[in-house]
């Protein structure tokens, strides 16, 4: 559907608060536009049935992943409960980037402002609920957590929205298709930018 029109891709970030249906936009985003490129993640958590190296993430050792970090090879990382690290590397990112291919990187908010820092030119896109009932619901409806840890995430997510004034474009996630065609707008709307486009249309007078 969407050309890559520059010989460098674009990086978007895409991110919101907790409950607010990034990996279902993303996932339908990619199913729609096969010339995307999703980041993959690395992280020193064991493969679990189903998973696929190179595809769910990069599965590497601890001091593999702690090389990375003493390198400045993660654009951002973290370490969770279970001891577990995750992060984003940029080598794959950049690669794909400079072989001409747009890339989507779903992340949390903090991950986010970490990658706008080191790589300017990355297009961050705020994806928010339509509603706060909403998203609670949405919280509740995932049944995997518990009603206390539902209500810090309801409460964190409440102070999240108001970090939308950071980011480049915001788009509220009330209809999944509305909200993927609003996203393929602003690849699109970002690809005929004149700094992509200037040397193609002084191309015409040569």
């Amino acid at each position: 559907m969407m050309q890559t029109n520059n010989k460098k891709g674009l990086l978007f970030i895409i991110s919101g608060p907790s409950g607010c249906g990034k990996g279902t936009v993303c996932n339908e985003l990619l199913a729609r536009n096969k010339e995307l490129k999703l980041s993959i993640s690395a992280t020193t958590r064991d493969m679990r049935a189903g998973e696929q190296e190179g595809v769910t993430y990069f599965y590497i050792t601890k001091e593999e992943f702690e090389k990375l970090i003493e390198e400045n090879q993660l654009f951002e990382y973290n370490c969770g409960y279970s001891g577990k690290y995750y992060g984003t590397p940029k080598k794959y990112v950049f690669d794909n980037l400079d072989a001409g291919k747009d890339v989507i990187l779903e992340i949390e908010m903090n991950g986010a402002a970490k990658v706008k820092e080191q790589y300017p030119d990355g297009i961050l896109i705020f994806l928010a609920p339509p509603s706060l009932e909403e998203l609670h619901s949405r919280l509740v409806g995932r049944g995997r957590e518990s009603a206390e840890l539902i209500a810090e995430r309801f409460n964190e997510a409440k102070a999240e929205l108001q970090r939308v004034d950071s980011y480049d474009y915001a788009v509220v996630n009330d209809n999944l298709i509305e909200a993927v065609e609003d996203i393929e707008a602003i690849i699109r709307a970002e690809k005929l930018k004149v700094k992509i486009m200037s040397h193609k249309v002084k191309d015409l007078i040569k």
